[in-house]
């Protein structure tokens, strides 16, 4: 069960890492990123949510990858 914890938060992490850099360099370049019309202006999405997610999902990849290390040599 933790290498799937392990996996899923790795790559999950890499996804939001991967979209907040794309939205990050699209605002810089002064590109217009349109939100689905369900948004409304009180749900206001922003890539630095991307980012906090993926640096917290890589903690906890880092956790369960050190849980596992810990596990295997404490037997």
């Amino acid at each position: 069960m933790e290498k799937h914890i392990l996996q899923w938060t790795y790559w999950l992490g890499i996804t939001c890492l991967v979209i907040a850099g794309v939205w990050r360099t699209l605002n810089a370049l002064g590109a217009i990123v349109p939100l689905p019309a369900f948004f409304a202006t009180a749900h206001f999405i922003w890539y630095g949510g991307f980012l906090k997610w993926g640096l917290l999902l890589f903690v906890a990849s880092i956790a369960t990858s050190n849980f596992i290390f810990s596990r295997r040599h404490q037997q």
